[in-house]
């Protein structure tokens, strides 16, 4: 069931499978006449049920979409469209960015909690405030592998709570920003998903990093299984 998804939509299915597990439990205590076991089986499957929901709420995609949305799709290598450029940026390009920036903007999403960066990234952003940079993390409803995992783990890693903003709110604000860099993130910045209504993931709210001048973005993977949503 899964060999088609992407990691973009793996939090959907994770929750979704999880969902799974609490109805055979509960089936399981109907079979052995336990009704502890069948009331834990319904708490687990409907709150799992109930975060599947609303995480596809989220992306404003229906399940069967994000369950097979991606049959027929190749694997491998990222597909790049026609006409669109991107320019590789090495280390010491991204310093040099950020210095030159006043307003700085960090995007985490599923594969920053993957890598397990926040650390690193709390580090960078204290490095930026110190220097007199105005520093702003965005996390989108549904980044990460459920809702609210990388506010924990921006909290874990001493990340200051005033400037973690949600999507709605800091959107408000990205043309102020002069360096957006975004890690591990992808459908969650896709403004395919606004641009084309074609697109997989048309009419799914993203934030909208393409109004800041710089963005660096960085990926564990460059030949992710989800070539159907290429970032522009």
């Amino acid at each position: 069931m899964t060999a088609s998804i992407g990691g973009a939509d793996m939090p959907v299915v994770i929750t979704l499978l999880n969902s799974y597990s609490g109805w055979a439990l509960c089936a399981e205590g109907f079979i052995l006449d336990q009704p502890l076991l069948t009331v834990v089986g319904a708490l687990i499957g409907s709150s799992g049920a109930f975060l599947t929901k609303i995480m596809c709420d989220g992306m404003n995609r229906s399940l069967t979409n994000v369950i097979l949305g991606g049959f027929g799709t190749s694997s491998g290598a990222v597909q790049t469209q026609e006409g669109l450029v991107h320019t590789e940026i090495d280390v010491a390009g991204t310093v040099a960015a950020l210095k030159d920036s006043d307003s700085v903007c960090i995007v985490p999403g599923y594969g920053l909690a993957v890598a397990q960066a926040q650390g690193a990234v709390a580090a960078i952003a204290k490095q930026l405030t110190d220097a007199g940079k105005t520093v702003s993390f965005a996390v989108h409803p549904v980044a990460g592998r459920m809702p609210g995992q990388l506010n924990v783990l921006l909290a874990e890693a001493g990340v200051p709570y005033d400037i973690v903003y949600e999507m709605e709110e800091i959107n408000e604000e990205m043309d102020n920003v002069d360096v957006t860099m975004v890690i591990g993130a992808n459908d969650t910045v896709n403004s395919a998903a606004e641009d084309d209504p074609n697109s997989q993931i048309a009419g799914m709210p993203v934030i909208q990093v393409g109004w800041t001048e710089n963005i660096p973005k960085y990926y564990r993977k460059e030949t992710k299984n989800n070539p159907r949503k290429q970032a522009p």
